[in-house]
């Protein structure tokens, strides 16, 4: 039996490879009558042997009418998917406690398709989402899924399928995206407080005697200088608006801005919740716009700021 089921799957893995970009073709369609289908075979079977029994002209003309009108459905129903591509959008990431989104874009050189629909092909009561795309054009379909925990996960096993014309049957396929989905840490609810204790003491005040050789660190503003190092405090405190920007000059960063959110301020709290509040401090620090900075055992993040340094303290936090 293993034998058996160690075929099949390498019989299924090298018809659906891994692969965030699929062609339908006959390789990889499939087709078999719905239950109205069945139902409806069965009856041309009752009409065939009625007619054969009483010799009925008309009834063999009705049988194969039907039988004619069943098969071009079953070609219909096979066409409407074959010759279909789709393309995974770049999976977004999210969060332990989301759904996470998954967009598909389904490209189509040919005549209109309809009633084309897409679902989890593993997840029990899947909804279909359903579209119709348009003649050599595109159409796209967004799906759900939650992932059982933190972490870079595979995306779910994907199933396409239509009972176009007449529902009497189902032609369907499965996908296989190559791609991976970032899944964060929950953030803990609601934030508490940032730790107090991380902010770095900066340097003092310009004009106050001490602060003159701090003042000597700032230059105007210069193309390709980051945003991050603008003395935005003192931009806003400036009267004339059209006063130039304030820079700090590389290596003598203003300090008094920074933090440190560290694990060890989360001790005494159960593993998953220590990550879900530093989450949660993360993306407090992130929306306040300062420097913070990520030290997790053996890891430590340089201060900074913005979506790259985010994504990367999320990252972190996900694989810890």
């Amino acid at each position: 039996m293993n034998w058996i089921q160690q075929r099949w799957r390498a019989w299924w893995s090298a018809r659906h490879p891994p692969r965030d970009d699929q062609l339908l073709t006959q390789r990889n369609l499939y087709i078999v009558p719905t239950k109205v289908g069945a139902a409806f075979l069965l009856t041309q079977a009752v009409l065939l042997v009625a007619s054969i029994n009483d010799q009925l002209s008309l009834g063999y003309a009705l049988t194969f009418l039907l039988c004619g009108a069943g098969l071009a459905s079953m070609h219909t129903t096979h066409a409407n998917l074959r010759g279909l591509r789709l393309a995974l959008q770049p999976p977004e990431p999210g969060h332990a406690d989301q759904d996470l989104p998954l967009a598909v874009r389904l490209h189509n050189p040919d005549r209109a398709r309809f009633g084309v629909g897409l679902r989890l092909a593993e997840a029990e009561n899947a909804t279909l989402a359903w579209v119709d795309v348009p003649a050599e054009g595109h159409a796209e379909l967004r799906l759900a899924w939650r992932a059982p925990a933190r972490g870079l996960h595979e995306l779910p096993l994907l199933r396409i399928e239509t009972r176009f014309p007449l529902g009497l049957f189902v032609a369907w396929s499965y996908w296989r995206p190559a791609s991976k989905q970032w899944v964060y840490p929950a953030a803990e609810t609601p934030c508490p407080p940032l730790p107090t204790g991380s902010a770095i003491e900066g340097p003092p005040q310009a004009g106050s005697g001490q602060g003159d050789e701090d003042f000597h660190q700032l230059r105007g503003w210069r193309d390709g200088d980051r945003l991050r190092d603008v003395l935005w405090k003192r931009e806003a405190q400036a009267s004339d608006p059209n006063a130039p920007l304030w820079v700090v000059e590389r290596g003598a960063a203003l300090r008094g801005s920074q933090r440190w959110l560290e694990a060890a301020q989360t001790q005494g709290l159960e593993t998953e919740k220590r990550w879900q509040r530093l989450t949660a401090w993360v993306l407090a620090a992130d929306s306040h716009g300062q420097d913070w900075g990520l030290r997790l055992p053996g890891y430590e993040l340089p201060p900074g700021q913005g979506a790259e340094q985010r994504r990367q303290a999320l990252e972190r936090l996900a694989l810890a």
